[in-house]
């Protein structure tokens, strides 16, 4: 300030130098001490005053006043110290005495700052472990706030994680439903939210590919089952079948199976599986795509099912198939009644006309192959049984019947076939011989099985006209009745039905079955006489006892037993026919064995001959053994009718007849009368033994006739009548009229030859040359005879 003032009284002797101010100067300075006043005043900016200043561009002036105000200061300033100056001296002095005090007082302080320091480090570090708790307490604070907002979202993933654990697939999906659409929007703000969101999707998918696992291992489940479930489904139905047949008392005795009624398809298959899955496929709005795979997949099982395994034929075979058929359907049938529209009657209804289809194919390409008739009793039986338990399900079964009733024709051929077989071995086994009853209890014994009437007024022992076969054969053919009739039980026939069928298969077993056993036994070649004469009376017997066969089918069947109404066996009369040809074959055996004598038959044609009579007195051996066995051969004939006898007779008469006139006629190379006596002495017995009537019936010379051919040839070359032969021939006086002119010529040439040796020997008298032309004439006239065609009268 002491420096300031040289140059502020300078500036004031610049102005007075000046010669003094106007009153404009005057003014200006007035307006220059408000300034400066301002200056003095101001605390703030100074840049408007500075402004103003160089405005009026009297800088000078400003600053000579400036400088007069410095300097009025500088000596108000010095003015006031040397008015205070000793007590400034005194201040100075007690400021001295205090600097002691002060550096007392630092030192205090200093240490007091220490301490204070050390103590403001500890309150800093406990303020800052106080914050970092207080940040603790308020994140926890905030943690449990979250967490009690987040809570419910937690516990319920931790539900939703423990059903998918527990295969709880459906209340799964409805907790993760709520889970998505009420828990997660209130913790919209926190980032678990947004994870949740982002596995929502990932969840509903593992819920979606675990039920549909489960689907899977239900559809092997009922794959694997099936015929468990049939076998029971089946097994329930026959026992109330029988159950029922039982209460009627059709069933009396029968032994029903050990069946678990109250057990079900669904004690056997847990079906929750499907029902999961088809709820969850509902509310994920997926449906249609879970019903369109559960239909692929049963059709593919149902194909597996109803493929036939092979060509095997065991029964066991047909119950498997079978069992597994019908657990299939009955499968089917559940889901349909415990499912709302997861598949239709339309569909089940498709997947049987497969299956009838199916098992129609199989059952037509197989029984083609059985060749045993309890095989196809047992399948039928078996199919009977699964249409009832398939019926019991509402399923069609018509066409499966049908089918049964086309497999009884076939079941019928090979019922015959197999009686064929049994009935030969009766005929094989029988010894042709009369049954002998010793007693009534043999009686008693057979008249169960045969119709044998009167039995209690026999006297015993009883031989009765027929063999053992005929009893055998009739119960045989009441067994055959007794199969047809078993075999139409349970196809929905009626009585008349299945009487009109039984009757044809039994008229058919007589015409064919029984007719051919009985054709192929007459016809054996090894077949004695004896056994075809047994035979034959065999057959009129068995034709009576089936006559009572309609009334027996009309008891097994169960049809009105009205004689009058019951329609007629027609099939019996084959015995007629099977005895007629066993009559035949009697006379072919007959006519066979009495070619094997005549087999043995030696004449000797140029036996020596001596003067005057004859010397054949008695017949050939094999004439008196021929008439021995047809001696015996014709008292076994007694139990034929009387008419079979007598054409045996008859037959055998003529047979040796004409066998004789062929010797005569037809053999070749000479003969002498002493040969022809002989001849005639075997013709002699045969008439003799003709005239003794050796059967019943016959009057007269009725047998006898038969060899009147060889009597009148014998007679005519005994009387060498050959002019009175040829003049009488063809008229009414012929004494010869069975012998034609072609049996005479042979016969002559066969005699002729005689002569004609006769004359190698050595010269002819006239006589015998004359002889021989005779001969010729004669056997040239009797071939014009013959081929005139003029028979005898």
């Amino acid at each position: 300030m002491a420096a300031s003032a040289p140059t502020a009284s300078g500036a004031g002797a610049v102005v007075d130098g000046g010669g003094g101010v106007d009153e404009k100067d005057a003014a200006g300075s007035s307006h220059f001490d408000a300034l400066i006043t301002e200056l003095e005043s101001s605390e703030g900016q100074l840049g408007a005053t500075l402004r103003a200043v160089y405005d009026e561009s009297k800088q000078g002036a400003f600053l000579q006043l400036l400088e007069s105000r410095i300097r009025q200061h500088d000596k108000d300033i010095e003015r006031m110290c040397n008015h205070h100056y000793q007590g400034f001296i005194e201040s100075v002095n007690e400021l001295l005495k205090v600097g002691s005090d002060a550096r007392k007082l630092k030192v205090k302080i200093l240490s007091a700052n220490d301490d204070f320091q050390d103590a403001g480090s500890k309150l800093v570090k406990n303020g800052d472990e106080l914050i970092a708790l207080r940040i603790i307490q308020r994140n926890i604070a905030a943690a449990m706030e979250s967490l009690t907002f987040c809570r419910p979202v937690l516990e319920l993933y931790a539900k939703l994680k423990d059903q998918m654990k527990e295969r709880r697939y459906y209340p799964a999906l409805k907790t993760l439903e709520q889970l998505e659409h009420t828990y997660l929007p209130r913790v919209s703000r926190y980032t678990i939210n947004q994870i949740m969101v982002a596995r929502i999707p990932q969840l509903r998918d593992s819920i979606k590919d675990a039920s549909m696992t489960d689907l899977r291992h239900f559809l092997e489940e009922v794959r694997t089952k099936s015929e468990s479930i049939g076998k029971l489904a089946m097994q329930q139905t026959h026992f109330r079948a029988n159950m029922d047949l039982s209460r009627r008392g059709a069933a009396e005795g029968a032994k029903l199976p050990d069946v678990d009624l109250d057990k079900s398809v669904q004690d056997m298959v847990d079906f929750s599986p499907i029902y999961r899955c088809l709820h969850i496929f509902t509310v994920l709005g997926e449906r249609e795509t879970f019903e369109s795979y559960y239909h692929r997949q049963r059709w593919h099982q149902a194909r597996l099912v109803l493929e036939f395994p092979g060509n095997q034929v065991s029964m066991s075979v047909y119950r498997s198939y079978f069992y597994q058929v019908a657990g299939f359907f009955v499968v089917e049938d559940t889901v349909h009644s415990t499912t709302q529209g997861l598949i239709t009657k339309q569909t089940v209804n498709e997947l049987w006309e497969l299956a009838v289809s199916k098992i129609a194919s199989a059952l037509r390409t197989h029984t083609s192959l059985f060749n045993e008739v309890q095989m196809i009793r047992s399948i039928k039986e078996l199919v009977v049984h699964f249409c009832c338990t398939l019926q019991s399900f509402d399923f069609q079964v018509s066409q499966l019947y049908d089918l049964l009733l086309e497999t009884r024709e076939q079941y019928c051929e090979l019922l015959m076939r197999t009686w064929y077989t049994v009935i030969k071995s009766i005929f094989a086994v029988d010894n042709y011989s009369s049954i002998v009853l010793q007693n009534e209890t043999e009686a008693k014994q057979l008249a169960r099985s045969f119709p044998l009437t009167d039995y209690e007024l026999m006297e015993f022992p009883v031989v009765l006209p027929f063999s053992e076969f005929v009893p055998s054969v009739y119960e045989q053919i009441k067994g055959f009745i007794h199969s047809c009739a078993g075999f139409a039980e349970n196809l929905n026939l009626s009585l008349t039905e299945t009487d009109d069928m039984v009757r044809k298969s039994t008229n058919l077993l007589l015409t064919r079955t029984v007719a051919a056993c009985l054709g192929e036994q007459i016809h054996d070649h090894k077949l004695r006489l004896a056994q075809l004469v047994q035979i034959s009376v065999n057959t009129t017997y068995l034709e009576r006892a089936c006559e009572g066969l309609s009334a027996f089918i009309a008891e097994v069947t169960g049809v009105s037993n009205d004689s009058s109404l019951l329609p007629r066996i027609y099939g019996v009369s084959s015995f007629k026919d099977a005895r007629a040809d066993a009559e035949d074959m009697i006379y072919v055996k007959l006519r066979a064995q009495l070619d094997e004598f005549f087999g043995l038959a030696e004449y000797e044609w140029m036996a020596p001959e001596s003067s005057g009579e004859s010397n054949a007195s008695h017949s050939s051996q094999y004439i008196s053994d021929m008439i021995s066995f047809l001696r015996n051969t014709f008292m076994s004939l007694t139990t034929l009718p009387e008419h079979v006898a007598m054409t045996a007779c008859m037959t055998s008469c003529k047979h040796i007849a004409r066998e004789l006139m062929s010797m005569l006629v037809d053999e070749t190379g000479p003969f002498n009368m002493a040969g022809l006596n002989q001849f005639a002495c075997d013709i002699q017995h045969c008439e003799k033994f003709a005239g003794a009537c050796p059967v019943k019936g016959f009057s007269g010379d009725q047998l006898v006739l038969a060899f009147s051919p060889g009597r009148q040839i014998v007679n005519l070359f005994q009387s060498m009548d050959w002019s009175g032969y040829i003049a009488d021939y063809g008229t009414d006086k012929t004494r010869y009229p069975q012998v034609r002119p072609s049996q005479v010529a042979k016969v002559l040439s066969r005699y002729r030859e005689k002569e004609q040796k006769k004359g190698l020997l050595g010269n002819l008298r006239a006589s015998d040359r004359d002889r021989r032309r005779l001969l010729e004439a004669f056997v040239k006239r009797l071939w014009e005879l013959d081929s005139e065609g003029k028979g005898p009268a």
